[in-house]
């Protein structure tokens, strides 16, 4: 649970005293929460450190036991304890696109979850939590769900993060780029 830029001050400094390097860490992340993705997966991807993942469920939220119609029930650990905090109309869009998905492999919405995330190229390791046996079960038997690249596709789509500065800068200056490499050399004016 650190920013990335910590993370980089503390593998220089292991660097610079020949110490051991981080090699993972653990932190928050689901297909409803993405926000790692902006600091922290690319800074990852290039030191080469690994990511295990906690609350990939996000306490439960994105099992499918719960939608926009199906809220926890007053008194629940859910509505008592609302943590990881979530942006509820964000995770059910991400539940309904995994339900569709999830009927159509035959699998849990929860096993849509995870093994979305273990797509993720940064994912190392999934923390689970599970009450029952079975919960246990079902998670586990998302390491056997695949995903195909149009699945992925329609569950990048409806978790997609809305971009920020400087990232909408840096793309926007990238398309431009882009478009004029593709035009090919200009004759002068």
């Amino acid at each position: 649970n650190w920013a990335a830029w910590q993370i980089a001050k503390a593998l220089g400094t292991s660097e610079r005293l020949g110490l051991a390097r981080f090699q993972s860490l653990q932190a928050y992340y689901t297909i409803a929460g993405r926000d790692l993705e902006r600091e922290l997966v690319p800074m990852m991807r290039s030191e080469g450190v690994g990511l295990m993942v906690w609350s990939p469920l996000a306490g439960g939220l994105l099992s499918g036991k719960y939608g926009r119609a199906q809220q926890a029930e007053a008194g629940s650990r859910r509505t008592a304890f609302d943590f990881p905090p979530v942006n509820k109309e964000r995770a059910w869009d991400c539940v309904d696109a995994m339900r569709g998905i999830a009927e159509a492999k035959g699998v849990s919405v929860a096993q849509i979850a995870l093994a979305w995330l273990l797509h993720q190229p940064v994912v190392t390791s999934v923390i689970v939590g599970a009450k029952r046996i079975d919960q246990l079960e079902d998670n586990i038997a998302a390491t056997q769900v695949r995903l195909s690249a149009e699945d992925l596709q329609t569950l990048d789509a409806v978790s997609a993060l809305p971009s920020e500065y400087p990232g909408w800068m840096l793309s926007r200056q990238g398309d431009a780029r882009r478009r004029r490499a593709a035009e090919g050399p200009q004759p002068p004016a």
